[in-house]
């Protein structure tokens, strides 16, 4: 299977739900997005990482790195291999130079690992056409500026909106809303109703 590279392109904090943000990751050469849903720690993880601050004690997945180091084991690349009743499942691909190793993992704590590995963070075709978001051609234009790679957004989503109740004309109008304001969590959210449908 044909494997699609992803970059992060950044966490925006979850409104909705306490302590939650969503990774979102962008399809190296075209205009998906694939929003995740993942913990504060991991978020935490993640985001020290990306802006290379060195905490005093070193966090789990720096103690993986550590350990891998010590072994003589190198990450070469994270999958997000599977998509199973809207839970993303990933895979630590490892080597000691000889045999290649496959650790199944959360894909936050896997990109997390990878990161600090510098290691490349792939999908399949098939993940992506189910969970991507599609920009526009308007929000083209603004993914094209430069951006900070890691930033929280506080935009407050609409509350008291019963997606079940809607019409999926209705859905599709209120999805490219989100996607246009990068709200990435909410069309995530209204993607999933929308697959709930077809």
């Amino acid at each position: 299977m044909k494997k699609i590279k992803l970059e992060i392109l950044g966490l925006s904090s979850s409104q909705s739900q306490t302590g939650s943000f969503a990774l979102v990751l962008g399809e190296a050469d075209g205009n998906r997005r694939l929003p995740i849903i993942i913990g504060m720690f991991e978020a935490q993880a993640i985001a020290i990482e990306i802006e290379k601050i060195i905490p005093n004690r070193p966090m789990t997945h720096d103690l993986f790195k550590s350990f891998a180091n010590n072994f003589h084991f190198t990450v070469e690349e994270i999958i997000i291999s599977d998509l199973k009743e809207g839970v993303f499942f990933a895979k630590i691909v490892c080597s000691d130079g000889l045999k290649r190793s496959e650790i199944d993992a959360r894909p936050s704590d896997a990109i997390a690992i990878g990161l600090r590995f510098d290691s490349p963070i792939f999908t399949y075709e098939n993940i992506l056409a189910e969970a991507g978001i599609v920009l526009t051609d308007e929000s083209e234009e603004e993914a094209t500026e430069p951006k900070p790679r890691a930033r929280v957004k506080r935009d407050v989503p609409k509350k008291g909106e019963d997606m079940k109740n809607m019409p999926v004309d209705k859905l599709n109008e209120l999805l490219k809303e989100a996607i246009e304001r990068e709200d990435y969590e909410r069309a995530a959210k209204i993607r999933d109703e929308l697959s709930k449908r077809n």
